[in-house]
């Protein structure tokens, strides 16, 4: 016989619970001015399904997400987009509304909340507001002019 460990996906309720999670996290995104422009499908279905493989993987469930995608490469995968802290926050805050829709016992509930909070500040790329400063390319695209500064004047 082999104590085999259970995981943290079949702990919480296996793929019902996380795609709970996923369905109410992106009705708020979905209303989000800041969030929903960053997602490149005007439905946002292929992401939810994303990160849904994502967490199920990450979780101890099916390897769905690295047969079809590849390693998950988080950090590489977000770098086109402008993640600051108020994106971040504003991410945060749907995932909370998400998390606490599980209505998951206390130990659960922070672990889960522990990685996502760990995650957003992960994917944050720039402290600038958006439209300030380089894209992921590093092409600067933003509204102030940037010149070298002019010599002094002899008075």
């Amino acid at each position: 016989m082999t104590d085999t460990p259970i995981s943290f996906y079949d702990e919480i309720g296996g793929h019902e619970v996380f795609a709970r999670l996923v369905d109410v996290f992106y009705d708020g995104v979905a209303a989000d001015p800041v969030l929903k422009p960053m997602y490149p499908e005007e439905d946002l279905g292929p992401a939810k399904v994303r990160l849904l493989m994502f967490l199920e993987q990450y979780w101890g469930g099916p390897t769905t997400y690295s047969e079809q995608r590849g390693h998950p490469r988080l950090r590489m995968r977000h770098a086109p987009f402008h993640v600051d802290p108020d994106a971040r926050d504003r991410w945060l805050a749907h995932m909370r509304a998400a998390v606490d829709a599980l209505e998951l016992p206390p130990l659960h509930e922070s672990t889960l909340w522990d990685y996502l909070q760990r995650a957003a500040y992960a994917m944050v790329s720039s402290f600038e507001p958006a439209g300030i400063g380089p894209t992921a390319t590093g092409r600067d695209t933003g509204t102030l002019p940037v010149r070298a500064a002019e010599p002094p004047q002899p008075h």
